[in-house]
């Protein structure tokens, strides 16, 4: 198949360029680089710098290659920066998916896929949620999300495109940037390796579903030819406080000293949790990696990418 992957450079991206690379398709990975780089791509993949939110080199694009897929990780994933400017937010969550599926219709794309976030579309999680739990989004990333799917399911049925909607949980892994909010393992993996101090932000006790990049890279392959028009959680059903997952890290590397905490930051979920018997039945997954494996493989990835190794 010929695949475009929109966000190719970046952390999730690039893993899903590779994975795809492997199984033999054509892939274009395509990113502007604002926070995925270029050295991260698959050398196997054709690299085209650009952003979404411009659909005129878009067209040639399209034009060009005739893409069988295309799936869209482009995104603005800073959800402080959501609601600091939502209409920021809107231009490249909306807009660009907007761009990609009238594109998409237009040169007879075969399949649509999109990830999506189950942690900011379900907001907070008391029990494991699964894909008929109630949506509500707690910040303008989450709205921009939920109204991404809800185009995707009015072009199929408008156009008959097809597609698979893929809600993360929390994603980790190497190449993850260290730099955000949401890389909370890698930020905790360079300070841990660097020596510098660890902060919590609140009493640690809130919970995540931390699911291991190739596991969701994984899902991304399955989903070429499966979940016909359907919406999957990706996670792994587990939940992981940050003092818990702090404490695995601190063991890895063998830290002993506590980690700080500082007030709790405002709007911060509680407990993301996502229920995945929709993925085993109709994509054949389920998560491979335990979390202490992938956190090993994060942090050794860090320790090599800073010379440590």
């Amino acid at each position: 198949m010929k695949i475009l992957v929109t966000g190719g450079a970046g952390f999730i991206g690039s893993t899903i360029v590779d994975k795809y690379i492997e199984a033999g398709h054509r892939v274009w990975a395509f990113d502007n680089e604002s926070s995925g780089r270029r050295s991260q791509v698959n050398k196997k993949a054709t690299f085209v710098r650009g952003d979404v939110r411009n659909l005129k080199a878009l067209q040639t694009l399209f034009s060009r290659h005739k893409f069988d897929v295309v799936n869209h990780h482009a995104a603005q994933i800073d959800v402080r920066r959501s609601v600091e400017d939502p209409a920021f937010d809107a231009q490249v969550n909306i807009i660009g998916i907007l761009n990609l599926l009238k594109l998409s219709k237009d040169n007879k794309v075969k399949k649509f896929l999109f990830s999506s976030s189950g942690g900011t579309v379900y907001g907070e999680c008391p029990r494991a949620a699964d894909e008929s739990f109630p949506e509500i989004p707690l910040s303008p990333y989450g709205v921009a999300k939920l109204a991404s799917e809800k185009y995707i399911l009015s072009n199929a049925a408008l156009y008959g495109q097809k597609f698979t909607i893929f809600r993360y949980a929390n994603v980790y892994g190497p190449r993850q940037d260290p730099h955000g909010e949401a890389g909370v393992v890698a930020i905790f993996s360079r300070r841990l390796l660097s020596g510098d101090p660890i902060t919590i932000f609140g009493d640690g006790k809130q919970s995540r579903d931390f699911v291991f990049v190739g596991d969701v890279a994984r899902a991304s392959l399955l989903g070429l030819t499966k979940a016909e028009n359907q919406i999957v959680n990706i996670g792994t059903t587990q939940p992981t406080s940050v003092n818990d997952l702090y404490r695995r890290m601190a063991r890895i590397v063998g830290e002993t000293r506590p980690a700080k905490h500082k007030p709790a930051r405002n709007g911060e979920l509680r407990r993301s949790l996502l229920a995945v018997g929709k993925a085993r039945r109709v994509l054949g997954w389920k998560p491979g990696v335990t979390l202490d494996e992938g956190l090993s493989q994060t942090i050794e990835f860090f320790r090599e990418l800073d010379g440590q190794a």
